[in-house]
């Protein structure tokens, strides 16, 4: 069956047989490239603030999607009702694992916690050469099945299977476990994830209530390890998921939502039978399959709807070092340009409504903010080392009053997260204002650096990912056996 999604893969997806680009989106992808050498330039040829043009452009566009966000964000005001019982759909859950057994029972145990159980469980392991079997057979009750088949469920826990595979990547045994699920749902999640109780629950409640919603993305707080290090990025990473999820639900009010994390998201299992399936040479395979959901929807006549669910939540291991943190955004940055290259022929296109005359080109300038970010700072580096009050001056008001901006941003983040996402979002205000007031001179300079790597992967054609060690989620408790 895997054979027969990349028939269908290679039959839908633009990067196999590229669409003609329209003038548009190389209007649109051009234009954010000429800006930046015209503002660049203006630094070899101004005296005054102007000679930060390139900073000033990059201080502009954050502030112009701040304001997008709070004011697509206001009806998270008000609180909640209860959610209304709606017959569920059928559910089932992938947990690829690749050399896992120290994360699998904490993120299994909490699956068996649910409020709403999952009706199928599957571990798709992807070549695990670890503890991932003894743990599988001892603790699950599991039979080590033959190399490429699906074991028996296990007798202690209900609907769980193991699919055990010869290692070929995670969007490879997604797809092995995919084709061999009934549900109507399938959920992705990481190995590293810990749902809340009512997380399966809350996903089920919003594909049951919206037909049309075919891929959904829960909300996910990062855990960082004990140590110095990480306890100083996930100060920094708790904020910086705060703000990306606030914008995607944001995007999503506009019909333009495309991010949706694999590490904790939701299918409609047909849907993704249809398109082929998740790419296996894509280095974010989860974000390439939004796009080509919404091409396939437009191109067949289909409404499909994507989402973020806030009452849908979950903790996640993130990166607790700098080597860490910038292998993750090099993958991930490198993987957003590969995709926004495959599916250039949506920017800008009205065909495609207001994801593509909205998002997509917000999306073409985001492949370019890095560069006006770092360009930014090292300008304001050399005026400074330079001397040149006539640059540094306002460039300090407008820097201030950016702070100030930020920081509202973050308290709004803060009161919206507080009433959207429960207890998870429990924040201390005091870190968030220190927060906002030195992520513009520490933080945000390694995202940027992490992109520019993302940028070197991409143009270098890199497919290596490389491995995280687990420092967040690394100890979890043992399996108990499900009632």
């Amino acid at each position: 069956m895997t054979i027969e999604l990349d028939r269908i893969r290679h039959a839908v997806s633009p990067r196999y047989t590229a669409p003609p680009t329209p003038p548009g989106a190389v209007a649109i992808h051009a234009g954010v490239a000429v800006l930046w050498i015209a503002l660049f330039a203006r630094a070899f040829g101004a005296a005054s603030i102007f000679a930060w043009s390139v900073g000033l452009a990059y201080i502009a566009y954050d502030t112009a999607l701040l304001i997008f966000v709070f004011l697509q964000t206001l009806p998270l005001l008000p609180r909640e009702s209860t959610p209304r019982s709606v017959p569920l759909p059928t559910l089932g859950v992938i947990v690829a694992a690749r050399n896992e057994a120290s994360v699998l029972p904490g993120t299994l145990a909490a699956l068996f916690a649910q409020t709403r159980p999952p009706d199928a469980v599957v571990i798709a392991d992807d070549g695990s050469d670890d503890g991932t079997a003894a743990l599988l057979t001892r603790e699950y009750g599991l039979a080590m099945p033959e190399l490429g088949h699906m074991s028996a469920a296990s007798e202690h826990f209900p609907g769980l299977h193991w699919l055990r595979l010869p290692h070929g990547g995670k969007a490879r045994a997604l797809n092995a476990a995919m084709t061999g699920m009934t549900t109507e749902l399938v959920l992705t999640v990481d190995s590293d994830t810990i749902l809340e109780q009512g997380a399966i629950a809350a996903m089920g409640r919003a594909f049951a209530t919206d037909p049309a919603l075919t891929a959904a993305t829960g909300v996910l707080f990062p855990v960082c390890g004990p140590t110095v290090s990480g306890r100083l990025f996930q100060w920094f990473q708790t904020y910086e998921y705060m703000r990306n999820f606030l914008s995607r639900y944001a995007w999503a009010r506009q019909d333009g939502l495309l991010l949706i994390s694999g590490a904790f998201a939701a299918y409609r299992r047909r849907a993704v039978l249809d398109v082929g399936g998740f790419d296996t040479d894509c280095l974010v395979e989860d974000y390439e399959l939004t796009h080509r959901l919404r091409d396939y929807a437009v191109t067949h006549g289909l409404i499909w709807r994507t989402g973020v669910i806030g009452g849908a939540r979950a903790r996640t291991d993130a990166p607790a070092t700098i080597a860490a943190f910038l292998g993750q955004r090099r993958r991930w940055f490198g993987g957003f340009l590969q995709t926004q290259l495959w599916y250039r022929h949506m920017v800008g296109n009205p065909r495609y409504g207001r994801l593509g005359t909205r998002m997509l080109p917000v999306k073409a300038f985001d492949t370019m903010q890095p560069l006006y970010g770092l360009t930014g700072a090292i300008l304001l580096l050399g005026a400074l080392a330079a001397g040149q009050s006539t640059v540094l001056a306002p460039a300090a008001g407008v820097i201030a009053a950016k702070i100030a901006l930020d920081l509202l941003f973050y308290l709004w983040s803060l009161l919206l997260y507080r009433r959207w996402a429960g207890q998870l979002a429990r924040t201390n205000v005091a870190l968030a204002i220190l927060a906002a007031l030195i992520e513009p001179f520490t933080f945000q300079i390694l995202r940027h650096g992490g992109a520019a790597l993302g940028w070197v992967s991409f143009l270098t054609g890199q497919r290596q990912w490389g491995s995280q060690a687990r420092a967040g989620l690394g100890r979890q408790p043992s399996a108990e056996k499900a009632g």
